[in-house]
Parts: C-alpha cells; structure tokens; sequence
C-alpha cells in the first residue's frame, strides 16, 4: 500500500484545476488541512528520501519514549518544524527527525528560502472563504458529527479494514477518530472512552484549523450564524467581486 503524501495531492489537485479550467469553470477548493491549501497555492519542494531503517528505529522510540520527548528531539533538531507541529502529530514528528538526521539542513530553513510557506507568490488567483461559527454551537456541532460517525458503523469499518489487510501503521490510521477506534481494538484505550477521546481530539484539531487560518492572508471570514441562505449570498458575491477568478470568454 502506497501513502498519499502532499506531493500527491498537489499533482493531482493541479491536474484537476486544469482540467475544471478547461471546461469553463471555477474550481472551488474545500477543506480544513491548511498544510495542503499551503502546499497548493505555495509550491513544495521535493523532500529528502525516506530512510526506512530510520524510520523504523524512530518509530520504535517513539513505542518507549513517547511522543513528547520525541517532540523535544524535533524542538533541538528543527525549531520551526517543532513549532508548528503538536507533540501528538506523532507521523509528522518522525518524519521531521528522519529529514533534521539524513538532510543537510533543517526542512523549515530549505521551505522558507527556497519559495514555499512564508515566501514566494500564489502559484493561482484566488478567493479564500473561511466559515466562522461561534465556539458553543460549533463544538455542538463536532459532538453531533462524532456521534453520528459512530453511530454509522465506524468501529466495524475499523474492524473491516483491519480484516482486509491494511496495516495498522497505514496513513489512514492516523486520522482522528480512525486512531482513536485502533488503539481501543489494540486494548490501548478504554471502549467507554473511545468516543469521548475523538470528541475531544476533533476540538483541539478544529482550534489548530482557526489558528493556522487566521494568519492566512486574504482570508474573508463570513459568520455562519447568520444562516447558511445569506451566507450563500455572501459567497456569491464575493465570487463576481473578486475579478480573476472566472475563465475569459
């Protein structure tokens, strides 16, 4: 099994918007992964090579030591890397160590000075959208959506996943809610806290998502309470007022 990596995502994601564009259209770009919206609009640059041996001994550190020592690790290695990634983000704290011990400079420095991330212009014209609730309603809404994922059968697709042979270590293990129902199957979480872990792990993460994109320049934040009619309105509007957007002819 191959992992999806941002590389990946920007190929594909550029091959789409072309082909959107060569039917006329607007591509609308939607998400919370601001990694990705970066990665997209900014550029990457190709990563070292992964170092599998490494990795393996990284992650077998990771089992003894934890994820906050490691964390620590990072911090001494790569601080900006280690500052904009939590101690629990464990995939990208290994790979962070692996790149600061085979590389020959910190991957945050390579980033900055070579054109992505905090430097360089758009590689697209673009309208940023962001949807603002207020944190009441919103974490209602995350609780309500956690439920409803479980309710839906999501510790059976774990399970089916499992049986049909993806591994345990498999990217899509690490989303949330995905690793929180692994580590119960693995007898590493109580099944009585499972889902409270996930509702708790969605919060922290949609926080992370409001923090990375306040600092987005461009961003147009529109209220979601004021309905999602006139909040469509809004929308559309800022769509026919941003000029560039729209394919000629």
């Amino acid at each position: 099994m191959v992992d999806y990596t941002l590389a990946d995502y920007v190929v594909d994601a550029d091959r789409a918007v072309a082909g959107i564009h060569g039917r006329g259209r607007l591509p609308i770009v939607a998400g919370g992964t601001g990694m990705y919206l970066r990665g997209l609009l900014k550029g990457i640059l190709p990563a070292p090579a992964r170092a599998p041996e490494l990795r393996i001994r990284l992650n077998g550190m990771i089992a003894r030591f934890g994820p906050v020592r490691m964390h620590r690790w990072l911090g001494s290695l790569d601080p900006a890397s280690a500052a904009r990634l939590p101690p629990a983000d464990v995939q990208r704290v290994v790979r962070g160590i692996e790149i600061a011990l085979t590389g020959e400079r910190p991957w945050s420095s390579a980033l900055v000075r070579e054109g992505t991330w905090d430097s360089g212009e758009e590689r697209y014209p673009t309208l940023k959208i962001g949807l603002h609730m207020e944190r009441t309603a919103l974490v209602r809404r995350i609780e309500a959506r956690v439920d409803s994922f479980f309710e839906a059968g999501l510790i059976d697709e774990v399970r089916s996943l499992l049986a049909s042979g993806v591994p345990e270590d498999a990217n899509a293990f690490k989303a949330i809610g995905y690793r929180e129902v692994l580590a119960m199957l693995g007898n590493r979480l109580p099944p009585d806290q499972v889902r409270d872990e996930v509702k708790k792990n969605t919060r922290r993460y949609s926080k992370r998502q409001r923090t990375w994109f306040r600092k987005e320049p461009g961003m147009h934040w529109l209220d979601m309470g004021r309905g999602v009619e006139e909040v469509a309105s809004d929308v559309i509007r800022l769509v026919r007022d941003h000029g560039g957007l729209l394919p000629s002819g």
